[in-house]
């Protein structure tokens, strides 16, 4: 089943023209990355996605639903849930409230904060802190749980890695592929070789147009496709 569905999508800041017709799809179950340079559109197609800038033309289907010109609250309702580049958190909320106001059920509190801190177990340590007091890395774990206690049948994840040490990188990468065990997920990720052993396949986007795609595990930094447009 097709999860996701982006088709011939033109989507603008103002006058700038970002998105140039991009095409995506995302069946139930995978994981897929976008990849590219900065500033060609990688972003904008996860706002896009979420009705954050809506497309002038094309659509958005999800789940077989056109949810193209839908508020985001609403596209977010059906089970997309998104961890954004700059995370988003509540700075002055303790680590717990950030995760209990993200968690659409009351009565399911207790099961998703378990799941949390199962996930990031330094987060339990944390529960009493304001998440505006925690140091980067623990941040993107708020932002992380948060997207992960949603329930949602999709997560959109933007640069989870960007800014972190080594040793946080790798405990986001062991949530992420925990996450994408159960979830579909949509990653867009600046590190190549993480982002490759995290999905299962992916799209390469150049000046808001897909340029390649293929599978992740036949693919190398080394290949002339990849050089070509990941090459500073």
């Amino acid at each position: 089943m097709t999860m996701l569905s982006v088709d011939d999508v033109h989507t603008y800041y103002g006058e700038s023209h970002i998105l140039e017709g991009l095409n995506i799809e995302v069946e139930e179950g995978e994981s897929v990355a976008i990849i590219g340079r900065n500033g060609v559109g990688k972003t904008t197609t996860l706002r896009t996605i979420l009705q954050l800038t809506p497309p002038k033309q094309g659509t958005v289907r999800f789940q077989g639903e056109d949810v193209t010109g839908l508020t985001t609250h609403e596209v977010a309702q059906r089970g997309i849930g998104w961890v954004p580049e700059d995370r988003r958190i509540f700075s002055h909320l303790t680590v717990e409230e950030n995760i209990r106001i993200a968690t659409p059920d009351p009565e399911d509190v207790p099961d998703a904060l378990e799941l949390a801190y199962d996930t990031f177990p330094d987060l339990e340590r944390f529960r009493e802190k304001e998440a505006g007091d925690l140091s980067g890395g623990q941040q993107q774990m708020v932002a992380i749980a948060r997207g992960l206690v949603g329930d949602n049948d999709l997560l959109l994840v933007d640069e989870p890695s960007e800014g972190l040490a080594p040793q946080i990188v790798q405990k986001v990468v062991d949530a992420l592929e925990n996450i994408a065990a159960e979830t579909t997920l949509v990653l867009v990720e600046q590190n190549f070789p993480m982002a490759m052993d995290l999905t299962d396949r992916f799209y390469l986007v150049d000046h808001g147009q897909v340029v390649g795609s293929g599978n992740s595990d036949e693919v190398s930094a080394d290949d002339e496709l990849i050089r070509r447009y990941l090459s500073a």
